[in-house]
């Protein structure tokens, strides 16, 4: 009989697991080429929700080589073989299953596919490690959406089976919302297929107050990599028929000093591979910032730049907050933030990003700085005297507790998920984590990876899950909307009255729900804004 192992045990050293043990693991396989079957390939916990996290560290993978080859899928599978420890191995791993039997899990996750175009696209930035998250066991066609799907700052390639087992879980949910037309959701030729037989109704007390995802690269504003950007998406009808009325929507310059690297062990990860020339982050933080002035002109959204714009948002139709993910476009100057605000309408600030840079560390590399450095605390407090809402995503926990420490004002901590015991450069956060922030009066926002909830009722009690640590009052939405290199279950705003009805479902008020989606942003950002 096989003993069944727990990733913990893993993670802890494999202490107690018996050299030749027959047993049995969980979780999700890595194959050495995408689409490829292979009798070799890597056991992991979870899929990764972007290709920053395919290099992980040994004791996150278990080695694996089957008695026969596998077919190339993303399960997640069960493994039972006999356990060994590895020295010196060549590719860097600690433990092996061998003569392994690999078999679909009891208990299926989302499996989702993508098509085979993409895959290419995506293999050059989520190499090995990645490559087996972003696709699913390949059962079904190809990919409904592909919006970004060039990788240039991650792709939402959701719109597969995964997002439309969400719609399936919720669609009953929906059928059960009282309908409310919202402002701007008839009548509006920008918004003419909004309304079709498969959009969900809008509550009225989601109609009634504005609602705020806070944190979105919605209609394809980030340059990317490419020399020419591709076309600007949608934005204005998706936000009007699902009621979703401000998003923080973000800039990002670093992008050009990202590239994917290659370990001595073979493994490979995005990483800030140079440093950028002088001049290169603000000239891409200037031409970022045009391109948002660009999609709001020519989508007709509203800018806040003010508290009472944002509280009144939801009667003045879809609303952008100018958002920069990273400081890197700042390159050390403080007088570049006062330049951002007063010409670009910057109002919130992500201090990091994919590069350690001159403000702190991230989650994502080794430390260099041990946090937030001198500069990064002089910009937070330029962000309090201006009125910035400062946002730790993607910072390291001694960063965010330096943070709390030097601000005036409540934090934002945009997309993440809670994890009891995150992995190594993993961009979940802890309960303590999500402490710090909420003890700032901040907002946590719960992004929809598909990897850690696999349908829009997962989300909502991922949602429950953080209310529970740090109290409702510090949860919100953080989509990161056409940033994610894999499948999201939020792959639209269409999809809000949907989500909205998954809250109620788990159990928060309307009251509750209402503040998830976007009150408690506005009050974040209103204390941000104060004198």
């Amino acid at each position: 009989m096989s003993r069944s192992l727990s990733w913990d045990s893993v993670h802890d050293g494999a202490a107690g697991i018996a050299v030749d043990a027959i047993v049995r693991l969980d979780g999700y396989p890595v194959f050495p080429d995408a689409g490829v079957a292979s009798d070799t390939l890597l056991l992991t916990q979870q899929p990764a929700c972007c290709a920053a996290h395919g290099g992980w560290h040994a004791d996150m993978v278990v080695e694996v080589h089957a008695d026969s080859a596998v077919d190339w899928c993303s399960g997640p599978v069960s493994v039972h073989g006999r356990w060994e420890l590895l020295v010196d191995d060549p590719a860097g791993w600690r433990y092996r299953i061998r003569a392994a039997r690999v078999t679909p899990a009891m208990e299926p996750r989302a499996a989702w596919a993508i098509g085979r175009r993409n895959v290419l696209g995506l293999a050059a930035f989520a190499g090995l490690g990645a490559m087996a998250s972003l696709a699913g066991c390949a059962t079904s066609g190809p990919s409904g959406g592909a919006d970004g799907a060039d990788g240039s700052d991650g792709a939402d390639t959701a719109g597969g089976a995964a997002s439309r087992a969400g719609h399936r879980v919720n669609e009953n949910s929906a059928a059960k919302v009282k309908t409310a037309a919202g402002p701007g959701t008839s009548g509006d030729a920008h918004d003419a297929s909004a309304q079709t037989a498969s959009q969900p109704a809008i509550p009225g007390w989601l109609a009634a107050q504005t609602t705020v995802d806070i944190h979105s690269h919605a209609g394809r504003v980030s340059l990317g990599r490419r020399p020419v950007p591709l076309p600007f998406t949608a934005l204005a009808a998706p936000m009007r028929a699902g009621a979703m009325h401000a998003v923080c929507l973000a800039i990002v310059a670093d992008s050009s000093a990202d590239d994917v690297v290659t370990s001595p062990s073979g493994r490979r990860r995005i990483v800030a591979y140079r440093d950028p020339d002088p001049g290169e982050m603000s000239t891409r933080g200037e031409a970022s910032f045009q391109r948002l002035a660009d999609l709001v002109a020519q989508q007709n959204l509203q800018v806040v730049n003010t508290a009472a714009q944002l509280r009144t948002a939801w009667r003045n139709g879809p609303s952008v907050i100018v958002s920069a993910e990273g400081g890197d476009f700042l390159e050390g100057d403080l007088a570049r933030l006062d330049d951002a605000y007063h010409r670009h309408g910057l109002r919130h600030l992500q201090l990091t990003h994919y590069r350690v840079n001159e403000l702190g560390d991230i989650q994502t590399a080794p430390p260099v700085h041990q946090g937030l450095t001198d500069f990064g605390a002089a910009v937070i407090q330029r962000c309090n005297e201006l009125g910035i809402v400062v946002d730790v995503a993607h910072g390291t926990y001694a960063l965010v507790q330096r943070a709390a420490q030097v601000t005036r004002r409540p934090l934002v901590l945009s997309h993440t998920s809670l994890s009891q015991k995150p992995g190594r450069y993993s961009r979940t956060i802890s309960p303590e984590h999500a402490r710090l922030v909420a003890a700032t009066g901040g907002v946590i926002g719960v992004w929809p990876v598909a990897g850690t909830y696999p349908t829009l009722a997962a989300m909502a009690q991922g949602m429950r899950a953080m209310a529970d640590v740090v109290g409702v009052a510090h949860v919100g939405l953080g989509s990161d909307m056409l940033g994610l290199l894999g499948p999201s279950v939020l792959d639209s705003y269409r999809k809000l009255p949907l989500l909205a009805q998954a809250l109620l479902d788990a159990g928060f008020s309307e009251q509750d729900a209402s503040a998830i989606l976007g009150g408690n942003y506005v009050r974040v950002f209103t204390a941000s804004m104060a004198q």
